[in-house]
């Protein structure tokens, strides 16, 4: 089995994993990378060769493992492209939505190679795509191949509880397995129950590594964060300030408003509109479409119906009266420019009532990263457009993440016993946290942390 990593970088982004078994080579995953641009944000599937990859899986739809995917149908022309039904229902909104975002880009930046790819391109190759079920073993390799006497490697999706539609993928073959554990979450969230990995077994494995420089504190409970944010909300509504909780569209946006539906629910939290993003408001009747097809907490729970959801008008971030106790939950995750949590937060920094509440990962390279990082009255970039700011809003920040904790992964490499793990989509300390403590526990299991654009035979 030789294993390639397209990732252009060696931390988190542009996910994208050339696998050949049996003859046969399949991609898992084709992401963008969030901190580049343009086509320097891509997998480098030239590495790759071309024509003959037989299939694309993807393991769920967040931009760093699907953004590419065009650029990997159009390098790879013959393969298929395979991911779970719930997947399948999102993916073309994700890909039209960054199609939108590189055309602004192009048009604020000056970045003359946007957009990557066009809707023009995404209508025509939709048809490529296939949802399937979770636990089904599908065959992945080309037709022809199978005509010519090779037979198929197999494929199967397991939920993986860390969006909907998330996946871990298991490759068979005729003598070897392999996993990739995509994104996981093995806690469970607000709506999402934990990864279903019980079973799992596998020859390699092949890694995510989030979370692994981020130790559990002793005695540390979801439900003590979220107590503790109930009372950072109540104190910034006593201000008469506002609240904002950036968060990405897919995901992180709907666990919130589940929270704050049932906080409002159980008397915790007054009952108020909640203003969210277009995009986030487009997800959220996803999760509450599908909610009977989701392995999920709450099935009753439909958010449009127990929320008063109320999608922020074009520009109005820059103009609305910020009092009042209002509650934004706003794209982007990583506040971005041109986005309204950006638009917003270059408002609120400033002003000692407002208040920014970070609920997930947000890289130290982004105008989230910065804010996070600041200290009380300090002055800093915030971005290019905002220019220097000095922090003095109350920003606090909450460990409610969708990856899993890196104990939790360290025991299920345990369980797959396998006899060798690739790590990746974490940064350096991640990866050798993980190294270290695998090669402590289990001396015989082999270690690699594939470089960017290089291939490892196991």
């Amino acid at each position: 089995m030789n294993i390639s990593n397209l990732n252009p970088d060696a931390d988190i982004g542009a996910s994208a994993w050339l696998v050949e078994m049996d003859e046969h080579k399949i991609l898992l995953d084709a992401g963008m990378h969030p901190k580049r641009e343009g086509r320097d944000a891509a997998p480098r599937f030239g590495k790759a060769g071309t024509h003959d990859v037989d299939a694309i899986a993807i393991s769920h739809c967040h931009h760093d493992h699907v953004g590419a995917l065009p650029l990997a149908v159009r390098h790879f022309p013959k393969a298929h492209v395979l991911m779970t039904e719930l997947s399948y229902l999102l993916v073309e909104r994700v890909l039209h939505n960054s199609v939108n975002v590189m055309t602004r880009q192009r048009d604020e930046l000056g970045i003359r190679e946007y957009p990557l790819y066009s809707h023009d391109e995404l209508d025509d190759i939709a048809g490529f795509f296939q949802g399937f079920k979770y636990n089904r073993e599908v065959e992945w390799a080309g037709h022809q191949k199978a005509r010519a006497g090779l037979p198929s490697p197999t494929l199967e999706f397991f939920d993986a509880g860390h969006t909907l539609g998330s996946a871990g993928i298991l490759l068979r073959g005729k003598s070897e397995t392999m996993f990739y554990t995509g994104d996981v979450c093995f806690h469970n969230q607000t709506i999402l129950k934990g990864a279903r990995f019980e079973e799992v077994k596998a020859d390699v494995l092949v890694m995510e590594t989030t979370r692994g420089n981020r130790a559990v504190p002793a005695g540390f409970t979801r439900q003590a964060e979220i107590d503790r944010l109930v009372e950072a909300i109540d104190a910034a509504q006593k201000k008469k300030g506002c609240i904002m909780i950036p968060a990405f569209a897919l995901g992180r946006t709907q666990e919130i408003l589940a929270l704050l539906a049932l906080l409002m629910r159980e008397g915790k939290l007054k009952k108020q509109p909640v203003y969210i993003g277009g995009l986030g408001r487009v997800f959220t009747e996803i999760y509450d479409i599908e909610a009977h097809r989701m392995h999920r907490q709450h099935t009753n729970l439909h958010l449009n119906e127990a929320l008063q959801l109320i999608v922020l008008e074009k520009g109005a971030a820059d103009t609305m009266k910020l009092s009042g106790g209002k509650i934004f939950v706003i794209t982007a995750g990583m506040m971005s420019e041109n986005t309204a949590a950006h638009d917003l937060a270059k408002r609120m920094i400033g002003d000692e009532k407002q208040s920014i509440f970070f609920v997930g990962y947000a890289d130290p390279d982004s105008p989230a990263g910065r804010l996070k990082a600041a200290k009380a009255g300090e002055t800093f970039v915030f971005s290019p457009s905002a220019g220097r700011v000095t922090k003095h809003c109350d920003m606090q920040d909450f460990d409610l993440t969708a990856h899993a904790n890196r104990d939790d992964l360290l025991e299920f490499v345990g369980q797959v016993s396998p006899r060798t793990v690739l790590l990746g989509h974490g940064d350096t300390g991640a990866r050798n946290w993980f190294e270290e403590r695998i090669r402590e526990r289990w001396p015989k299991i082999k270690v690699i942390q594939p470089q960017p654009m290089t291939s490892v035979t196991v």
